[in-house]
């Protein structure tokens, strides 16, 4: 029996190598690879708060509850915001998982309205389709849009049928049972419900889809 020499072992893992190479994920960016307006279009999109006035004091990482379970955490979106890492911050989970319950703006010793910023990001991320192609919210948000501007109400039972048919259909099986009581109960309506002018209620959100004051 013949033993595999060095070079023989050598030779079988280097195409194993070169694999791992190509799955090397680069995390330094040159300046001409940012986008350097980034972060002063998204504070104008944030009814012009001030992220150049952040202090990095972390006080909005520490009160947020749900910081743990961010990729990023507001400390430091709001500074790859600002410096322009666009695609990192867009792909990020953090601006989905924001819960909307202002306790960094309440902390924040510079006053800056972190949950309206995170806004901004959830709006630019759809509008450039960014998020997670199966994530629930962005596609949440995106059929309560859709129904509201074609009926100019919601009506919950045909809202939840599109995001289970656009994120997991089997889930929607699953919650058939839950979904057939709360029908019984009158809690749900198979009848889409939709308000008289629902020409006014387009014209309205085609006017600030532009991004014009009304």
């Amino acid at each position: 029996m013949q033993l595999p020499t060095q070079k023989s072992v050598q030779q079988d893992e280097a195409p194993q190598k070169i694999e791992k190479m190509k799955h090397v994920v680069r995390r330094i960016k040159f300046e001409s690879e940012l986008d350097l307006d980034f972060g002063e279009r998204v504070a104008e999109k944030a009814y012009g708060q001030k992220l150049l006035s952040c202090i990095q004091c972390g006080t909005c990482s520490a009160t947020c509850p749900l910081a743990h379970y961010m990729d990023y955490t507001p400390r430091k979106i709001i500074a790859m915001t600002r410096e322009g890492f666009k695609e990192e911050v867009l792909n990020s989970l953090t601006i989905w998982l924001c819960a909307s319950c202002y306790s960094c703006y309440v902390q924040c010793p510079r006053q800056i309205h972190i949950t309206d910023v995170m806004y901004a990001l959830k709006r630019e991320a759809i509008q450039l389709g960014f998020h997670p192609k199966r994530l629930p919210i962005p596609i949440l948000a995106q059929e309560f849009y859709k129904r509201v501007l074609k009926d100019g109400r919601n009506t919950e039972s045909w809202l939840l049928i599109s995001l289970y048919l656009r994120t997991n259909p089997f889930k929607m099986l699953k919650e058939s049972i839950l979904g057939l009581k709360l029908f019984l109960r009158g809690r749900l309506t198979i009848g889409k419900e939709h308000v008289k002018r629902r020409d006014q209620i387009h014209a309205i959100l085609e006017h600030k889809k532009g991004g014009q004051p009304l």
